[in-house]
C-alpha cells in the first residue's frame, strides 16, 4: 500500500540538485528525512480521521433521519389518539341517543298500556252502568213475586230462575271488578250512602244505615252508583272503634 492510496490524496515528487521533496495537494512538504513508517502512520492517521468523520457524518445523517421518522411517529400517534377520542365521543352519544330512544319508548308503552286501561275501564264502567237498572228491575221483581201470597209453584219457579240469572249477572260483574254495596246495619257512610230518609231507633246506634232501597255499586275502588238508604237516629253515639272500622 503507498501513501497516495492511504491518504487517498495526490502526492507530487520533485528531484534536484540531489534532494527529494514529497509535496502533497494540501500544500504541506513531507520532509524526506522521515522514514516510511512514520510516513505510513500518518497517512493511516489521516485516513483513519477521514473514515472517522464520514462515519460521523453517516451516523449524524441516521440520527436525523431516526427523528424526523420518530416526529412522524408521535404525529400518528397524536393523531391516532384525537381519532380515538373522537370515536370514543361518538360512541358515547350514540350510546346516550340509544338510551334515551329506549327511554322514550318505553314511556310511550306504558302511557299507551295505561291509556288503553283507562278506555276499557270507560267502556266496563259504561257497560255496568247500562245495566244496572236492568238488575234493579229484576230485583224488584223477584222481592214483588216473592212476597205474594197467592203465588203459583210455576210463578215460583220462574222467579228462581230469574234470580239465579242475576246472581250470574253479579258473578260476571265481579269479574271486572264490580261490586255490590249493601251496607244495612253498617255504619252511614256519606262517600259510598245516599240517604234518602231517618228513621228513629233509640236502640240502633245512631247513623247506622236501617234500610237499603237501592244497592249502590263499586267500581275498581271507585263508586259509580252510590246506594240509597235510611239512617236512623235517636240512638247512642257509636265508638270511636268502630267509625274508624267503617272509615277504612
Amino acid at each position: 500500500m503507498t501513501l497516495e492510496d492511504v491518504n487517498n490524496n495526490e502526492t507530487t515528487v520533485e528531484e534536484g540538485e540531489g534532494e527529494v521533496k514529497i509535496e502533497v495537494e494540501d500544500g504541506h512538504t513531507t520532509d524526506p528525512s522521515l522514514d516510511e513508517e512514520a510516513m505510513v502512520e500518518a497517512a493511516i492517521r489521516a485516513g483513519e480521521e477521514a473514515a472517522e468523520a464520514e462515519l460521523n457524518q453517516e451516523a449524524l445523517s441516521q440520527v436525523e433521519a431516526l427523528k424526523a421518522e420518530i416526529e412522524d411517529l408521535r404525529s400518528r400517534n397524536e393523531e391516532l389518539e384525537n381519532s380515538l377520542e373522537d370515536a370514543g365521543k361518538t360512541a358515547s352519544m350514540a350510546t346516550d341517543r340509544l338510551a334515551r330512544t329506549q327511554a322514550d319508548w318505553e314511556n310511550f308503552r306504558r302511557r299507551v298500556r295505561q291509556e288503553r286501561e283507562v278506555e276499557r275501564e270507560r267502556a266496563t264502567e259504561k257497560l255496568v252502568m247500562g245495566l244496572l237498572p236492568v238488575l234493579d228491575d229484576m230485583e224488584r221483581a223477584i222481592d214483588h213475586a216473592r212476597n205474594q201470597e197467592d203465588a203459583t209453584d210455576q210463578l215460583l219457579q220462574f222467579v228462581d230462575g230469574l234470580g239465579q240469572i242475576h246472581d250470574k249477572m253479579l258473578t260476571t260483574f265481579g269479574k271486572e271488578g264490580v261490586e255490590v254495596i249493601n251496607p244495612a246495619g253498617e255504619a252511614f257512610e256519606p262517600l259510598s250512602h245516599q240517604a234518602v230518609g231517618r228513621v228513629e231507633d233509640k236502640e240502633a246506634f245512631d247513623e247506622t244505615v236501617a234500610q237499603v232501597y237501592q244497592p249502590g255499586y263499586r267500581m275498581g275502588g271507585k263508586v259509580i252508583r252510590p246506594a240509597m238508604v235510611t239512617v236512623t237516629y235517636g240512638g247512642p253515639k257509636r265508638p270511636a272503634a268502630e267509625e274508624e272500622s267503617a272509615d277504612k
